[in-house]
């Protein structure tokens, strides 16, 4: 029986790579030389650091086109609040996310339920298995999940005939 996998997984390693290429840059650039400006990432979470909130939007809006260019879904990112740090520092922590969330899948789980296509959805930890009869309405999950659920990066993998 067809079935197929939706997930919601970032390529860590092009993340990664775009949090070094942003701390390159900002070494490098003019304006913020002889800041406290910097980057880093540890396990899922992307720590932005900066002099004022203005510093920290710049630091965020480069690493967002060092994502797109390595075609990383900036959709996988939560951003957090701003955090003062000692003296007149900021920070904010943006989460890499990663999985897809109990309520969300329940969501998915619904709007397949309710599509009424003769296909099957369970979730199974952090993703949603669809099996179905037909490949044909396997790929009609598809679509509507790429259509209804656009707020989600979600991608589909272990595809099986």
């Amino acid at each position: 029986m067809p079935s197929f996998d939706t997930v919601c997984d970032p390529d860590m390693v092009e993340v990664k790579n775009a949090v070094e290429n942003t701390a390159k840059e900002i070494g490098t650039r003019f304006d913020f030389k002889g800041t406290s400006a910097g980057i880093e990432l540890k396990d899922k979470e992307i720590t932005l650091l900066g002099d004022a909130d203005f510093q920290l939007q710049q630091v965020d809006e480069i690493l967002r086109n060092k994502l797109a260019k390595r075609n990383v879904d900036v959709r996988f990112l939560d951003k957090g609040t701003v955090q003062k740090v000692g003296g007149d520092k900021v920070k904010q922590v943006v989460k890499v996310r990663s999985g897809i969330a109990t309520e969300d899948g329940k969501k998915i789980q619904k709007l397949i339920k309710d599509s009424k296509l003769k296909v099957q959805a369970s979730i199974q930890g952090d993703a949603v298995r669809v099996t179905g009869a037909k490949r044909d309405d396997l790929q009609a999950v598809m679509a509507l999940l790429r259509k209804d659920m656009a707020d989600l990066p979600l991608s589909f993998d272990n595809f099986r005939d």
